[in-house]
């Protein structure tokens, strides 16, 4: 169950917040809509519930926070927006990647592919995916984690009016198990087609908040929309006809020059017009796809109702014709937010209700009982079945008394429907992954191999470390060749004009992308300054950076030892006799620069940032380091190695006061001061923007 109170948005500068105490309660077993226009604040609605964007009140999930909960994927699947996925990582390596992030086994990504009808799309790359295969992505993510709770943000945008129906099939389905939906839309037929209560915002407020059924009876009437110069003239001349002919006409004006005429005709407001000589510009039936003032023109692809067109409700037929005699406007029959609303008569599921639309897409039709999900077989609402993307139509059949009971839907879902008197639907249902059984790993183990995942997904690691071993055997070679380089020096492709070697800097890089594309391609969150900053997140990427770091350095080291030994033979590189102490401050060097690309990245939320920190780091701060370090010193610190061992109280095992002398060593040179400063002060930086972000 949700459970939102008070939910209001900062303000942008002087302008009204986006949306303003909006409160609403989504119950289990059922399909919640949140109907509005352009602008209404659907989207804004969705982050403060989800806590994606900073605001006022309380958002409850099972009357907890959903901040509070260990692990949340299991609570709540949420897609809002677009997928934020490198364009380069293929569909099954984005999946399995969130598998990591949640907890989930591997092969919980084939089960989702398979359910989605994304099998044969498994090895494309995102930046090729179309935007309804993008948006069935989107979906994927979200049931990855088997969420009790599905909260979607324009679910069947970008989608074929077939997939359409086959989703709306999957949200039935998934509420058929008890579990919560709540989706926004902009039409209102969808929302009446699959919704079992509709919140219509508008302005960032709620203005009705209704059963399907209600809704259905009084936003989906006929009307006539009138566009004319004299919008006002003309509806005055319209009530006093009205008035006159003992009709129940109601009109309704709109933004602009717009009327919207209830009980009434194009025929005879035409007359009316043409006899009181009124220029009119449009007029033409429609039904109100938005239940709200209209803040742009219908979509062509937005379904309508022709006057011939009818629902069957409740075993009445409700058409245009019914709806001129009625005397409530669009407006009469709504249920605004104070407990006013009434379950309609005749709703459940021992009166079998049929509807039909007629049309390409029928979604405005009443529905009768829900067809519960099988638990095995092939499903109807999967894709190519007949409630799926290769579907045609939507089936709607009531259900037989005790046939409930057969199927994997929980009691208490079914005793809840009772007691509401929410209306039993006959979607054809889609098929669901099957749930997860499996405990969930820890957190370590999550983080650490998402973030393995996440680096080896795409090419920019290899990428980087060929660039690297390039250039530093170009480097090499010419030091070679010069004969007065320190050997060291020559295997690690470092001469003495360079505050840092290349392999320094090219781990420096793959730290800087290793938080910076969590911002500009937000996996774990989908706005980029709601990227978790955890220390388990941080020790993850710290560990994975460290051993790429490692991993570079004995490269470069190895290959430029191989090509020089192959091509000049073993003498112009012999190993020297110091090898692991030099290869200790070697490791701490090249670690350093990638932790500290990693650090600048994560506090400026940016990969260039952190480039550009590694960069200043031997561009400026090197360079000066070296220079306070030739000026002259009245005390000398030879010795500070051997003071430092002579501190310990117990004896160092297996020699390992010399590997200590060495780090020592490196850190007091220019390159490892600038380092340390570096890394002492990204780190102070990290840990209070995250403590600041957790408080907030």
């Amino acid at each position: 169950m949700i459970q939102a109170i008070g939910l209001t948005s900062h303000p942008y500068r002087k302008l009204p917040p986006a949306v303003e105490d909006v409160s609403f309660e989504a119950h289990d077993g059922q399909v919640t809509a949140l109907l509005g226009g352009p602008r209404s604040g659907r989207t804004t609605t969705l982050r403060l519930l989800l806590g994606l964007q900073p605001g006022r009140g309380i958002a409850y999930f099972k009357g907890r926070p959903l901040h509070v909960f260990d692990h949340p994927a299991r609570e709540v699947g949420a897609l809002v927006g677009e997928v934020s996925g490198h364009p380069s990582r293929s569909v099954r390596g984005h999946l399995r990647m969130l598998c990591a992030a949640v907890g989930a086994p591997t092969g919980r990504a084939e089960e989702v592919l398979d359910v989605l009808g994304l099998a044969e799309l498994a090895g494309e790359p995102l930046g090729r995916l179309s935007r309804g295969m993008d948006r069935r992505l989107g979906l994927a993510g979200a049931l990855l984690g088997d969420p009790h709770t599905l909260v979607l943000d324009e679910p069947t945008a970008n989608l074929s009016s077939r997939e359409a129906l086959w989703l709306r099939g999957l949200l039935r389905a998934h509420a058929a198990q008890g579990g919560t939906v709540l989706f926004t839309t902009e039409h209102a037929k969808e929302a009446a087609g699959v919704a079992d209560r509709v919140v219509v915002l508008e302005r960032g407020r709620i203005v009705a908040e209704q059963t399907v059924a209600d809704f259905a009876r009084t936003r989906l009437r006929p009307r006539v929309s009138v566009r004319s110069p004299y919008a006002a003239r003309l509806a005055d001349l319209l009530t006093k006809e009205a008035r006159v002919t003992h009709r129940s006409v109601e009109v309704v004006k709109e933004d602009g020059n717009r009327l919207s005429v209830y009980g009434s005709s194009c025929a005879d407001v035409g007359d009316l017009a043409h006899r009181h000589g009124v220029l009119v510009h449009q007029l033409a039936d429609e039904t109100g796809d938005m239940g709200i003032k209209a803040h742009a023109p219908p979509a062509p692809a937005r379904p309508r109702l022709e006057a011939c067109e009818a629902v069957r409700i409740d075993g009445r037929r409700f058409n245009a014709e019914a709806a001129q005699g009625g005397t409530d406007g669009p407006g009469a029959s709504d249920r605004l937010r104070k407990g006013e609303s009434e379950p309609s008569e005749g709703w459940g599921a021992s009166s079998p209700v049929q509807g039909s639309v007629s049309g390409k897409e029928s979604g405005t039709a009443v529905r009768g009982g829900d067809t519960p999900r099988s638990g095995g077989g092939a499903s109807p609402g999967g894709p190519g079945g007949p409630g799926g993307p290769g579907g045609e139509t939507v089936r709607r059949t009531a259900l037989l008394d005790g046939k409930a009971d057969q199927h994997t839907r929980t009691p208490s879902a079914t005793e809840r429907k009772a007691t509401t008197g929410r209306p039993e639907k006959a979607v054809e249902l889609s098929q669901l992954p099957p749930p997860l059984t499996i405990r969930p790993a820890r957190i370590p183990v999550r983080v650490l191999t998402y973030e393995l995942r996440r680096a080896s997904g795409v090419w920019a690691g290899y990428l980087t470390l060929g660039v690297v071993l390039f250039v530093s055997a170009v480097i090499s070679f010419c030091l070679v060749r010069n004969g007065q380089t320190p050997q060291q020096r020559v295997l690690a492709a470092w001469p003495r004009e360079l505050p840092l070697p290349p392999a320094a800097l090219g781990a420096g890089v793959l730290g800087s992308l290793a938080f910076g594309e969590e911002f500009r391609y937000p996996v774990l969150a989908t706005e980029r300054s709601s990227v978790p900053r955890r220390l388990s997140l941080l020790g993850a990427k710290l560990a994975v950076t460290g051993m790429a770091a490692v991993l570079i350095a004995l490269l470069t080291v190895g290959c430029d030892a191989a090509l020089l030994q192959l091509v000049y033979g073993p003498k112009p590189s012999p190993v020297p006799d110091d090898w692991p102490l030099l290869m200790v401050g070697w490791l701490g060097v090249v670690t350093g620069c990638a932790w500290v690309g990693l650090l600048a990245a994560g506090v400026f939320r940016r990969t260039t940032a952190g480039l550009a920190t590694v960069v200043g780091l031997s561009a400026l701060l090197v360079p000066l380091l070296n220079r306070v370090a030739d000026v002259p010193s009245a005390h000398s610190a030879a010795g500070f190695p051997a003071r430092l061992r002579s501190l310990a109280f117990v004896q160092w095992p297996f020699g390992a006061q010399e590997y200590f002398a060495a780090v020592v060593r490196a850190a007091t040179q220019p390159v490892g001061i600038a380092l340390s400063l570096s890394l002492f002060a990204l780190s102070c930086a990290y840990v209070v923007i995250s403590l600041r972000s957790r408080a907030q």
